[in-house]
């Protein structure tokens, strides 16, 4: 069956009873500085007084996403590429990775930095995210990304309940780490969510399926849904919502599945679309 060919974003629906917006943060909200547009917030403002949620969801770590927007405690994340959704400190909803598939991703990349590749782990756990063995590349990628860090001598030591693995790659992990951790897509969700991110997560875990959560939880439904998305951790997040939007400069396998095109996330498209839905231009 052939995907369906996105809508432009100047062909956009009309009438749209916004409820709820969930929205991916790089390549999708953040522009190429990892920075919100500033003209997000008023658009945000606005959402939040006709009613609507307005939910990050990322590969990012929840405490993260809280720390990149005002009003935390009363946020909503979906965050480890869904593998947790909260609001504050209240966790709502998890799908831990069981630790064993853990362990073996930790040992295979261990094996795979013993042949030269550049490659490390971080376990994104439930109460930190953990990495052993850091250069200073790494270093500055994992701080971004996770708001608690630690760094230990060994990862298989750590006691913590565990969301997913997130291997970062140095070059392209598309072409060097998936391969590695190709066999676990029999079992387990193994997902590209970057350029040079694969996650490995539960089976049950994706944005989606925490988006259909939350969904059930506020009692939206998915024609009340907005999504954003640009990499191929996000084709299940658009699926959810009835109206999906694939930012334009997003991974070529994703901009089929979304209904419409918005503009690149370089070019403010996430607040551009909103601010159309919302008839505030």
């Amino acid at each position: 069956m052939t995907s369906p060919v996105p809508t432009p974003v100047h062909q956009l629906p009309t009438g749209v009873d916004v409820r709820l917006v969930a929205v991916d943060m790089d390549g999708t909200l953040l522009d190429d500085h990892h920075e919100v547009d500033t003209a997000f917030w008023p658009v945000m403002a606005e959402l939040t007084a006709r009613g609507a949620v307005v939910c990050p969801a990322s590969g990012r770590q929840a405490a993260t996403l809280q720390r990149m927007f005002p009003d935390a405690d009363a946020l909503v994340v979906i965050g480890e590429n869904g593998a947790i959704v909260a609001r504050g400190d209240d966790v709502l909803r998890t799908s831990p990775l069981d630790r064993p598939t853990a362990d073996h991703v930790v040992r295979t990349v261990r094996g795979l930095r013993r042949r030269g590749t550049a490659v490390n782990t971080v376990l994104c756990g439930l109460s930190s995210a953990w990495i052993e063995d850091p250069d200073a590349e790494f270093l500055e990628q994992a701080e971004r990304h996770y708001a608690r860090l630690q760094v230990v001598d060994d990862l298989l030591a750590v006691d913590d309940v565990v969301l997913k693995t997130a291997v970062y790659d140095g070059g392209v992990a598309q072409e060097t780490t998936y391969p590695a951790l190709e066999p676990l897509t029999a079992t387990h969700q193994v997902v590209v969510s970057g350029q040079h991110w694969v996650d490995v997560m539960d089976p049950s875990t994706s944005k989606g399926a925490a988006l259909r959560h939350l969904q059930e939880m506020l009692g939206v439904t998915p024609a009340q849904t907005v999504a954003f998305g640009d990499y191929l951790n996000d084709v299940e997040l658009l699926a959810a919502a009835e109206h999906s939007f694939a930012m334009v400069n997003g991974h070529p396998d994703v901009l089929g599945r979304a209904r419409y095109l918005a503009p690149a996330n370089t070019d403010h498209g996430v607040t551009r679309t909103l601010q159309a839905l919302l008839g505030l231009t």
